[in-house]
């Protein structure tokens, strides 16, 4: 049976990178993105105001066995956010960016700043940090990526950027 054979894992980072879901909105996504938080061990940081519920009750409801399994915190918004890990340098991703998630250069411990599905990130965010806006590029007409997508083409490519992979093996 394929559940009996061995899996391709790699050694865990010694400080993986930090995904931050501002205000995120929809519950599928943000699953998603705690199951690739399971796989790959970083930190999930939920700030701001969500528009579902995280309580045990609708985890276990919605099945999400791999729950207990993420490193997750929540944070009443990003300046409490920056105030309890002073050192993780902000990356932020938005569909309006000028320079792609490729031309990123990522550190252990950064954060990486998404937002929520329907608006994104807020201007004055996008401004005050306009150095380390990227996004990732698209060839169709489509207004952005679902989230839990972009941030999986983000965080594998932070992983890749730091070799997280080059020493996996079945297990």
């Amino acid at each position: 049976m394929a559940k009996d054979r061995p899996r391709l894992r790699a050694p865990r980072l010694e400080t993986p990178p930090r995904v931050v879901l501002v205000d995120p909105e929809i519950p599928q996504n943000t699953g998603n993105i705690a199951r690739l938080a399971a796989a790959l061990q970083f930190p999930l940081h939920l700030v701001g105001k969500l528009g579902f519920s995280i309580d045990e009750k609708a985890v276990r409801r919605a099945g999400l066995d791999y729950w207990p399994l993420v490193e997750l915190e929540r944070n009443l918004d990003l300046a409490h956010f920056r105030h309890a890990h002073p050192g993780a340098k902000l990356r932020l991703f938005s569909a309006v960016a000028e320079r792609s998630y490729l031309d990123a250069r990522y550190e252990p411990g950064d954060a990486l700043v998404f937002g929520c599905e329907s608006v994104g990130l807020p201007e004055e965010l996008l401004r005050e940090h306009a150095g380390e806006v990227y996004g990732i590029p698209t060839i169709g007409e489509v207004r952005s990526l679902n989230l839990a997508n972009a941030v999986s083409i983000v965080v594998y490519e932070a992983y890749r950027q730091r070799d997280a992979f080059r020493h996996a093996a079945p297990r």
